[in-house]
């Protein structure tokens, strides 16, 4: 058909091409491009100071400290070893709580507190379900299989408190499962490692 017919009127279609407004339809293109744009370069920023274009060591095989990557505040060493200098915590997760376990203090703490720019190695065990422990300001994530203790190593490197979420839909309170990781100053971690510490007892 040669013609529209619109409420009566009849256009043909070299009419309407003719009613197209082409430094309208740059306008329109070009003014979202550039607010595209710059919303990106923002988030680009923000992303990079976050230290998210740093480079994260992806390998779980066993390699030196030399070739060690840091990333937003997180050092991770090999997953399968747990370095005798290391800060030692045993972690369970449960329906719907962390618990960690202190094994040179022989107690347990609702809080994951660890000392500024010291590696720590966590054993992580799921007593239910599977749960993730999962750090969104670290960028460290790692899922907590039950019957599969997996080593979580990393170093804090910021001093400050920090939320420790569950990524792992694992049950109906599954958001309330949360807790607070909260590096200090070695002085002030000892203060409170040794407030808490068992003493232990000789039999």
């Amino acid at each position: 058909m040669n013609y529209i017919k619109v409420k009566g009127l009849s256009k043909s279609y070299s009419d309407i091409k003719a009613l197209k407004n082409l430094s309208i339809e740059i306008v329109w293109t070009i003014i979202p491009s550039i607010i595209v744009l710059l919303i990106g370069l923002y988030s680009y920023n923000i992303y990079d100071r976050m230290g998210g274009m740093k480079e994260l060591n992806h390998n779980h095989e066993m390699m030196s400290s030399n070739t060690e990557k840091i990333w937003a505040g997180i050092s991770q060493t090999s997953d399968n070893e747990i370095a005798i200098n290391n800060l030692s915590i045993e972690v369970s997760a449960m329906q719907f709580a962390f618990l960690f376990n202190y094994p040179k203090g022989n107690f347990i703490s609702g809080e994951l507190h660890v000392p500024v720019d010291q590696k720590v190695s966590m054993k992580m065990e799921s007593k239910d379900v599977i749960h993730a422990f999962w750090v969104p300001e670290f960028r460290i994530k790692q899922d907590i299989i039950p019957g599969q203790p997996t080593i979580l190593n990393f170093t804090p490197t910021k001093v400050g408190k920090y939320p420790i979420i569950c990524a792992e839909l694992c049950g109906p309170y599954h958001g309330g499962m949360r807790a607070s990781i909260i590096v200090e100053e070695e002085s002030d971690y000892n203060e409170w490692f040794n407030k808490n510490k068992k003493p232990e007892v000789n039999l």
